[in-house]
């Protein structure tokens, strides 16, 4: 398999009481600043009125990491920080994560604050789909029916996806997978029909999100 190169598979958000405030913890998939921005930028307008919007945001992964991280008024280094530090203990690249804060009239202290927005971010996290980043083959195979099955389950056993079934005189499928799992499908395929059929390859794509299987529902 590829390296696990985990990212957000969609938005989720999360929500605790501290004290008397609440902190709104929404997270999402940030392939780029732009779009980290562009997530900060929509969970500002959807709480117009809230204190403060904390940010962090890991772009990236392995060695091409860009992190940034906001207290947005929060006393430096109670917000943000701890916010983006649990953003990358998480293992999550090309993610963002924004904590909207009402505050309650109870000043939580220095570090009551970062407590509430690391346990924010957790809140999120735990309930965050996630999604394998891959760089992956689109294919195609024609087959006879009664080899449907077999290759349906050797697709499956390297977690391919079936994107497309024609039923004509044959089985036409069209499938996606990733690159490091071909050549262990080719081969299966020439075993299976003593190598008179192969995948053909119709697209690559060095960037493919693929749910992880825990979260298809």
């Amino acid at each position: 398999m590829n390296e696990q190169r985990l990212v957000p598979a969609r938005e989720a958000r999360a929500e605790i009481m501290v004290i008397n405030s609440r902190f709104i913890a929404t997270a999402g998939p940030a392939m780029t600043l732009d779009m980290a921005k562009a997530l900060a930028a929509r969970v500002r307008v959807e709480y117009p009125d809230a204190t403060h919007h904390v940010t962090a945001f890991v772009i990236g992964h392995g060695n091409s990491i860009i992190t940034h991280c906001h207290d947005d008024g929060e006393p430096s280094g109670t917000a943000g920080r701890p916010a983006l530090a649990v953003l990358q203990g998480s293992g999550l690249g090309d993610a963002a994560a924004v904590v909207t804060r009402y505050f309650g009239g109870t000043k939580l202290g220095t570090g009551g604050l970062v407590r509430a927005y690391g346990d924010a971010v957790r809140g999120v996290l735990a309930i965050l789909p996630r999604a394998r980043k891959v760089a992956t083959h689109t294919v195609r195979i024609t087959i006879p029916y009664h080899s449907f099955e077999r290759i349906r389950r050797l697709l499956a056993a390297h977690h391919g996806q079936i994107m497309d079934q024609v039923f004509g005189a044959e089985v036409t499928l069209t499938a996606r997978l990733a690159v490091d799992e071909l050549d262990a499908v080719q081969a299966a395929i020439r075993e299976m029909f003593s190598g008179a059929r192969q995948a053909e390859i119709l697209e690559t794509n060095p960037d493919t999100l693929l749910p992880l299987i825990s979260d298809l529902t």
